[in-house]
């Protein structure tokens, strides 16, 4: 599992961040995802997915 994000599609709704805290966080600057754990070792999975699926922009994604 490999997370991706676009900054350019984020609108920085948190989603990511509050559901997924291990693998997400948001820039300070400008509240816009940031990706701590691109490949999320096996006990962040389920919940990085679950982010993915809950991003309001679809600005994440699994590849």
């Amino acid at each position: 599992m490999r997370i991706t994000a676009d900054t350019t599609a984020c609108i920085s709704a948190g989603m990511c961040t509050l559901t997924a805290p291990g693998v997400f966080d948001q820039e300070d600057d400008d509240g816009l995802v940031a990706v701590l754990r691109p490949e999320p070792p096996e006990e962040l999975r389920e919940a990085a997915a679950a982010a993915v699926r809950l991003c309001p922009s679809g600005a994440l994604g699994i590849r």
